[in-house]
């Protein structure tokens, strides 16, 4: 295979612009000549070996901070949005994505946030007569989407979140403690915990400061729940720097964002990075060792294993899904170039929706995507009940996943045959923008293809893709 050129004009002047150099300053400390510089931040050329080297050398740049992880995400959600029928007369070429993603990435986020509010719109168009004489009647972004969007940009990892939660699991010298030195945190606040016979998972009363905790949830989920509460008090004036950098359009975004740092930081005390990536490469990410080595569940283990993009220090590229049993994206991060739909559910190819069929097994797939990138997925069902009986029982399936260059150092790639073609299933994105032409689940034709309809002919599908 080919070696793929390195583009990333646009990290080259963000470097440039933190730390106040001039061009030609900058190309001086570079070794390389004014235009060539030019050139590179324009994506005319390619960053030579000889430059990224030197800015590891002088300015200790993490050259995986190179990578074109963030313009293959814009890329993605570009596409899935121009596969908007709005725009089927007007499709870019994917060059012309592609450009607009490395040499103008605000640009393309702005067209992103164009598309989302229009989308609104539309929906709220389509339900007019509800919406007639209500005072919210109007085009405001959803606050779910753009807290979202936040931590799909943020690769879904927050360094200063993240180390200060580290710092608070190894005060207490083993993760183990982890449950006893939240309770004691929280004492030392004044606040009492109990537990109660409740559906609530968690209730703090702040004029009592009184946390209650559901004595009917697992083990796990308590622990979790008490590192949160442990975040939203002792590590309020860390999250609300954090919000306020965000620069969050609605208060309500900012709420839900503030509860998902918190989330954040009970999942990084609970797995501390360290000692986390330290124990998922010596168990080749096993997801059942990881998780009583930790005391957390499946999912928050899978989630865990997504957010090690700490620079300098990045774990294997993993996403990871999650899924209703409608086929709705309820939770969703990509630090490999799959990319997932924005809207709607996921490829019905795609071994996470068959977990539902096999409860309690961990199944494993080979997939390739349309762009030729092949990928080893593990899927399961997550089942979160009630606690009693009659309460709703919650279920949905995850996926965590990498690329196959990745495989080896996975424990679920033992005994699965690498190297044969047709030992990879072809998945997709989105079916409006997916190109596999002959898939027996399209729901949608493409919309940057032809159709041609025979009515004397009925194949798999009810028309051809020219």
């Amino acid at each position: 295979m080919a070696t793929q050129k390195l583009y990333a004009g646009a990290k080259l002047r963000e470097l440039r612009t933190r730390i106040g150099h001039t061009q030609k300053d900058f190309a001086a400390k570079l070794g390389v000549s004014l235009p060539y510089l030019n050139q590179m931040e324009n994506n005319n050329r390619p960053v030579s070996t000889t430059v990224v080297l030197a800015l590891a050398q002088e300015f200790g740049l993490d050259v995986t901070e190179l990578s074109e992880g963030d313009s293959e995400r814009l890329v993605s959600d570009m596409r899935e949005a121009l596969a908007d029928p709005v725009f089927a007369e007007t499709l870019p070429p994917l060059a012309d994505l592609r450009l607009a993603a490395s040499n103008a990435p605000t640009f393309a986020h702005a067209f992103l946030k164009l598309h989302r509010n229009y989308r609104q719109m539309q929906e709220r168009l389509a339900s007019l007569d509800e919406a007639l004489g209500r005072e919210d009647a109007r085009a405001t972004p959803s606050p779910w989407e753009e807290v979202r969007d936040f931590f799909h940009y943020c690769d879904n990892y927050i360094d200063a979140v993240d180390r200060a939660a580290e710092h608070f699991a190894t005060k207490q010298g083993t993760h183990r403690n982890i449950r006893v030195a939240a309770v004691a945190t929280l004492g030392n606040s004044d606040v009492t915990v109990e537990f109660a016979e409740t559906d609530r998972l968690r209730l703090y009363d702040a004029a009592a400061k009184k946390l209650t905790l559901s004595r009917r949830a697992p083990a796990e989920s308590q622990t979790f729940q008490l590192l949160l509460q442990v975040a939203l008090i002792k590590q309020d004036a860390l999250l609300e720097a954090t919000l306020d950098l965000a620069r969050f359009h609605t208060a309500e975004a900012r709420a839900i964002a503030k509860i998902g740092l918190a989330n954040y930081f009970a999942g990084a005390a609970l797995m501390p990075y360290t000692k986390f990536q330290q124990v998922a490469a010596e168990c080749r990410h096993d997801l059942e060792v990881l998780a009583g080595h930790f005391g957390a569940s499946i999912e928050q283990v899978a989630h865990r294993l997504s957010t090690l993009q700490r620079p300098g220090s990045k774990g294997i590229p993993f996403f990871f899904v999650r899924v209703d049993q409608a086929g709705t994206i309820t939770k969703r991060h990509s630090a490999t170039r799959l990319q997932f739909a924005r809207f709607g559910g996921a490829c019905p190819l795609w071994n996470v929706h068959r977990a539902f069929e096999l409860p309690g097994r961990f199944l494993r797939q080979l997939a390739e995507t349309p762009d030729g990138v092949r990928y080893i997925s593990l899927a399961r069902d997550v089942t979160k009940p009630g606690g009693r009986f009659g309460a709703p029982v919650r279920r949905y399936a995850i996926a965590l996943g990498c690329e196959i260059r990745h495989a080896r150092d996975l424990v679920y790639a033992d005994g699965m045959d690498l190297t044969t073609d047709h030992a990879f299933e072809p998945i997709g994105i989105s079916c409006r923008i997916c190109e596999r032409t002959t898939c027996h689940q399209r729901a949608v034709p493409p919309l940057e293809r032809q159709l041609k309809v025979d009515p004397n002919l009925r194949d798999v599908l009810p028309y051809s893709i020219e």
